[in-house]
């Protein structure tokens, strides 16, 4: 079977979900997952899995992430984005780039942070974005987040608008809206995104990426499964004893250090993910089991 990754800088007004099914017919696969949804008014890094590559997905959707956007100051609107509908307008020419640069600083570090209500999160078993666009009214609650680092870029002031221009390194999980609707908030003018870039999801970089054309024509190449392991996790080389006794699915000695290691055969192919448990290295998905 084929595996590996692809990395694609997804072009607006497409969904997720709209560059899988791309992907499955340039690959001939219908296995075939992503790491992180970007909503349709965004762009950039979505990090692609095909194959045995969709098995290691979650653990690189729970890397950090860092993105540009541009906050629109003076507006709020029901999507926390400029694709929602306007729910009030203030004068925001004159807000202070001090206070901007203040409120943004506080949400610097580990930070309770409420979720858009046009997330992909579920509500009693209901995503919250088609709750939202039924109409339904509910305020989902906050949860602990990590902003590394929110850098301000520009900041423009433009009409009754002011127009914020930032750089953001974030966990798993921040919602880049809620920024800007909380900035807004603060500052008592309301806020919402009006864009937002993607530029690298734990190892993927802007770099790596293909576009939307170069997929569709067939112009592209791969990343294999072992070569994004070794990028992805610290690396446990093993040797043939070993490389049959993961096969069957069998723990191993312990590794150097907590955290996920790839485990990788002498010919270089990705094995298992091992982690520390109960003095041993134990398995936490085997990719090259015995048959």
């Amino acid at each position: 079977m084929i595996e590996g990754f692809l990395v694609v800088d997804k072009a607006p007004g497409m969904t997720s979900h709209d560059v899988v099914a791309i992907s499955r017919r340039a690959l001939g696969t219908r296995k075939v997952g992503h790491a992180g949804t970007l909503d349709p008014m965004a762009t950039g890094v979505l990090v692609i899995g095909f194959g045995n590559g969709t098995r290691l997905l979650q653990y690189i959707t729970e890397g950090d992430k860092s993105y540009t956007a541009t906050i629109v100051l003076g507006a709020a609107t029901t999507t926390d984005d400029h694709e929602g509908e306007i729910l009030s307008t203030s004068d925001a020419s004159g807000v202070k780039d001090e206070d901007i640069q203040r409120i943004l600083g506080a949400m610097v570090g580990e930070i309770m942070q409420r979720p858009t209500n046009v997330s992909a999160i579920k509500v009693d078993g209901k995503r919250a974005y088609d709750r939202a666009r039924s109409g339904e009214e509910f305020e989902l609650p906050a949860r602990k987040v990590t902003i590394s680092q929110l850098d301000i870029l520009e900041i423009r002031h433009k009409d009754a608008t002011t127009l914020v221009d930032i750089a953001v390194t974030c966990s798993a999980g921040t919602y880049i809206r809620a920024i800007a609707r909380d900035l807004g908030a603060e500052l008592g003018v309301g806020g919402h995104l009006n864009v937002l870039r993607r530029t690298r999801v734990a190892g993927f970089t802007l770099e790596n990426a293909i576009g939307v054309d170069q997929l569709k024509g067939g112009n592209f190449s791969t990343l294999p499964l072992a070569e994004v392991a070794r990028t992805t996790f610290s690396v446990r080389e093993l040797d043939f004893e070993e490389v049959n006794e993961l096969s069957f699915g069998r723990p191993l000695s312990p590794n150097q250090s907590s955290g996920i290691f790839a485990a990788l055969s002498p010919d270089n192919r990705l094995i298992a993910l091992l982690e520390n448990a109960a003095d041993k290295a134990k398995p936490l998905a085997v990719f090259a089991a015995a048959n």
